[in-house]
């Protein structure tokens, strides 16, 4: 049985380029279909947050339109529920690195807000890519490899192929033109080689430990990559 950190955001908005704050939180499949998984791997869950806070999920990870139908949304909603580690989160602050055989951040718009800028996240990220531990990140999560940066500024994750959340999806999700910036522009600006799949399909990329997924429909195919790892 291995341990695996669940870093999740601790925000239930995020600020647009007009000041207005977007309700958002966590996205529920990133986190139930990858808890499923695990858990029926045997494995134990730890979820931390800034500051501790139990994170927020968004509800519109909740609709049926984005759960195949209402039967698919309340079976998501139920697993959630049943999540005691997600009620109970340690501060990611008090995380020690060396006690968890794996990471995994679950996205949805919260991470923009947070830990794209949150020192102690980015270390965390640095000192697991560097430990050649399984490392999984999946759709708007990638934003906290923005903070994963040197002393001289450069960024730890710069030269690895990542997916992530691509500036046509979220055109098409309706957000691009209110963004303050957008997620897939600030990856290659930080010189990550982002490769992009079909919008909205499962689109998952392995370079070394380092696994990450563009969207939600990749978080269940990116659970089984993490897990590979892990075996």
């Amino acid at each position: 049985m291995s341990k695996i950190l669940f870093v999740m955001t601790g925000v239930d908005y995020w600020t647009l380029a007009d000041g207005t704050q977007h309700p958002t939180g966590f996205w529920a499949e990133e986190a139930v279909a990858p808890y499923e998984a695990f858990k029926a791997a045997g494995h134990e869950i730890v979820v931390a947050t800034p500051g501790g806070v139990v994170p927020t999920v968004d509800k519109g990870s909740l609709a049926p339109e984005v759960n195949g139908g209402q039967e698919g949304a309340d079976k998501v909603a139920a697993t959630l529920d049943s999540i005691t580690e997600i009620r109970n989160p340690i501060r990611l602050e008090d995380v020690k690195p060396d006690d968890y055989d794996a990471v995994f951040y679950p996205g949805g718009h919260g991470p923009m807000e947070d830990l794209a800028v949150d020192a102690t996240s980015g270390k965390l990220l640095i000192d697991t890519l560097e430990s050649g531990k399984p490392l999984a990140i999946v759709c708007h999560a990638p934003a906290a490899i923005l903070a994963a940066t040197h002393a001289d500024g450069t960024n730890a994750f710069a030269g690895y192929r990542v997916a992530a959340f691509t500036n046509v999806e979220e055109t098409q999700a309706g957000l691009a033109d209110k963004a303050k910036w957008l997620l897939e522009t600030r990856l290659l600006e930080a010189g990550l080689d982002v490769r992009t799949g079909e919008p909205w399909a499962p689109h998952v990329v392995v370079d070394r430990n380092l696994v990450t997924g563009q969207n939600p429909s990749s978080s269940a195919p990116l659970a089984v990559e993490l897990l590979k790892k892990l075996a």
